[in-house]
């Protein structure tokens, strides 16, 4: 039985309080990006029950995403951002989505993720990280970026962490690993990273910030 929005904000209010509840369900985050970190850190976050999540990205899911990406055998040839919405809105009826079924540019950036409070970098290009990443910085001051560096290969899930670069910039990863070498990106890694995006994005959210 589907629950009422009442019901879904008390079950919110009682795992999380009522005060960071409220903050959590008025923020909106952007995720540009919805592959291996992107899908999983929506995925996070519209469990917690975040306000609105604007979910970028041009591709179409493929065979070889569903082994660490959160998307069905059933939905290769979608596009991402349509069948994310779509599992998440299974998750959390209650989600309010916006799709941009487009590539981040320099130039369109700033208009797509104007109404974000904090912007989740998960790119699998590192021209592409450092493009978003120096914007947000350089030309959207009022925004927070949390974004990802390391977590390709077999190794240790405890070298996944997170650091503060700057004020408003959060690096998750082991910031080493490259999938260039040869080593692959495992499912487990790479949602120990995504899982480090999304709970900054919370302590973002809460106040939390680290050191």
């Amino acid at each position: 039985m589907m629950p009422s929005k009442d019901e879904w904000i008390k079950a919110l209010n009682d795992r999380h309080g009522e005060d960071l509840q409220n903050k959590i369900s008025s923020t909106t985050v952007g995720i540009c990006g919805l592959g291996g970190l992107g899908s999983n850190i929506a995925i996070t976050l519209a469990r917690a029950g975040v306000g609105k999540l604007i979910l970028i990205d041009f591709d179409k899911v493929d065979i070889t995403n569903l082994h660490r990406q959160q998307y069905k055998a059933s939905q290769v040839g979608m596009y991402k951002t349509e069948a994310l919405r779509e599992n998440l809105t299974e998750i959390n009826p209650y989600l309010e989505t916006e799709i941009q079924t487009v590539c981040v540019t320099e130039e369109n950036a700033k208009e797509l993720l104007k109404d974000c409070d904090i912007i989740c970098e998960a790119f699998d290009n590192a021209e592409c990280k450092a493009m978003l990443t120096n914007l947000v910085l350089e030309e959207m001051t009022d925004k927070y970026i949390v974004a990802a560096s390391g977590m390709a290969g077999m190794g240790s899930a405890n070298s996944i962490h997170t650091r503060k670069v700057t004020k408003r910039f959060y690096l998750c990863g082991d910031e080493i690993s490259d999938v260039k070498d040869g080593i692959g990106l495992v499912s487990s890694r790479v949602m120990l990273c995504a899982a480090h995006q999304a709970h900054m994005v919370l302590r973002l959210i809460a106040n939390e910030f680290e050191v």
